[in-house]
């Protein structure tokens, strides 16, 4: 969906100041994309308390996804996971075009942003690809 597209490139360089660094589509429910973050702002420099493990400062970030999406007239429902990164999946070095400042130590979770389309937006889509 092109709309994914503005959000993951124009949307996120402007709150980011750089575009999202992938945009999916999920294999398994053709109404699930994934933006993905190695570098989430949002979440960088929280600590959440351990009795709020289950808080997530990207949850933010999908709500302003979702407004987004539904002011362009793409109801959506958006949620922020935080996921592991895997060893070899992402290696940007510190310094450079990196946008973390040098000194902190690289991230080990990435923010997955998961947008599932109702199903009135898939089926609008579909009939305008025909």
């Amino acid at each position: 969906m092109s709309i994914l597209h503005f959000v993951s490139s124009s949307v996120w360089k402007s709150l980011f100041g750089k575009a999202a660094d992938s945009l999916e589509r999920s294999i398994d429910h053709t109404d699930e994309f994934m933006i993905i973050d190695y570098e989430p702002i949002a979440s960088t420099f929280v600590s959440v308390p351990p009795d709020l493990g289950q808080l997530s400062a990207d949850a933010y970030v999908s709500g302003i996804i979702a407004g987004v999406l539904d002011g362009a007239g793409f109801s959506a429902r958006v949620t922020a996971h935080s996921v592991s990164v895997e060893e070899g999946e992402y290696t940007k070095q510190q310094g450079g075009n990196n946008t973390m400042p040098s000194g902190i130590p690289p991230r080990k979770d990435k923010a997955v942003f998961l947008v599932k389309f109702s199903p009135e937006v898939l089926s609008r889509d579909a009939a305008l690809e025909r």
